[in-house]
């Protein structure tokens, strides 16, 4: 999802499109292209909550529920079935964790500050926590544990029930690095997570006590900027196999109980993959949304139409495969054969992460403040 590159905390943009959206700055997205529309989208409820500001957000369902935060620390809980607000509260903190997480009755948000807070179900603050560094990723609660992904690229385990530190995992960063969001993957008691460098840790969720590592990719090239081979999505995992890919780098599954590789070939994504049954789906760096083969990572299809489009990670839903854009298209692709089936263009704030599963359909928030509940048919 993201391409900002951190130097001595320096970067650069030659238009107000950030970098990390997709879409460079000297080079022009692929233009809107005609096609048969033999599906369609709808807007089953929509509900404003708030700009997303400098960082990407990300709502978080429960079972009666939706909650949803604005980059200023605007959060509200939303009615699940109309999306109507049954409160908002100001957190006072610029959110910049990539949005909401939850469980055990817990709605947490983290701040650029290195603040957690975790509020009950009923809007009231349950306990605050500091960090090390600037919050990039708050994980859903398991095992009575919150993982909290800093910018000095620690991941710190706190208690979910006072929010007081239970343990810490710290890698040395390279001085150049690709800022991200990305989270982790969690499977029978343990997160897989992504790191700059090329690297996949598994984590016990309860200790922290690294089960092992193994290497996606390897940096190569003359300069910085060519070496870097980082992780920066969430990897992918089911009962068998956990997956990852890195920028300028590899797409790679290993197996989940020793870390012992099965495949990989040369693919190089920012925006993220999704694991369903027998295949991979995931967008590259330049737009592309391919279809592979989980076993072996063959390419089964490849949608090459939505070039620098800044497109988000694919999200697989019955018949099709949906992914947003930087200019606040969602499209819809055959899962059969990637070709366009459906697009719609919401409210034209951007769409920078991936739809999420939501009652037979999927919801998407834009940089706009628009939060959508949307199905395809």
């Amino acid at each position: 999802m993201l391409a900002i590159f951190s130097l001595a905390g320096c970067s650069s943009t030659k238009d107000s499109t950030p970098d990390w959206a997709g879409v460079k700055g000297n080079t022009e997205p692929a233009a809107l292209f005609d096609f048969h529309q033999t599906a369609k989208f709808e807007i089953r409820w929509h509900a404003k909550v708030g700009e997303s500001g400098a960082n990407p957000q990300q709502p978080a369902v429960t079972e009666d529920a939706v909650y949803a935060v604005s980059g200023n620390g605007s959060l509200s809980r939303l009615d699940r079935s109309t999306g109507k607000p049954v409160w908002n509260i100001q957190t006072g903190i610029v959110v910049s964790g990539g949005g909401v997480a939850h469980g055990e009755g817990l709605v947490l948000v983290g701040g650029d500050k290195g603040d957690v807070l975790a509020y009950g179900e009923d809007g009231k603050l349950r306990w605050k926590s500091t960090v090390s560094s600037e919050v990039l990723n708050v994980s859903s609660v398991e095992d009575g544990v919150v993982m909290v992904r800093t910018g000095d690229g620690h991941i710190t385990g706190l208690s979910a029930a006072d929010g007081k530190r239970v343990w810490v995992y710290e890698r040395t960063t390279p001085a150049l690095v690709v800022r991200s969001h990305a989270g982790v993957a969690i499977q029978r008691g343990v997160a897989y997570a992504g790191f700059a460098g090329g690297k996949l840790a598994a984590i016990s969720i309860k200790t922290g006590e690294v089960r092992w590592e193994s290497v996606v990719s390897q940096p190569t090239g003359n300069t910085e900027l060519e070496r870097i081979s980082d992780i920066t999505s969430d990897p992918v995992v089911d009962d068998e196999q956990v997956c990852a890919v890195s920028f300028q780098g590899r797409l790679a599954c290993f197996s989940i109980a020793q870390g012992s590789p099965l495949w990989n070939r040369d693919i190089s994504s920012d925006k993220g993959i999704m694991m369903l049954r027998k295949f991979i789906y995931l967008t590259d760096e330049n737009g592309a949304v391919i279809a592979l083969d989980k076993t072996n990572g063959g390419t089964l299809w490849k949608n090459d139409q939505l070039f620098r489009r800044g497109v988000t990670a694919p999200y697989a839903l019955g018949n099709f495969v949906v992914a947003g854009d930087a200019q606040g298209f969602l499209y819809g692709l055959n899962r059969e054969d990637g070709s366009p089936a459906a697009r719609i263009k919401l409210d034209g704030g951007a769409i920078w992460t991936a739809p999420l599963d939501f009652d037979e359909g999927f919801l998407v928030q834009t940089s706009g403040g628009i939060l959508y509940s949307l199905s395809i048919r």
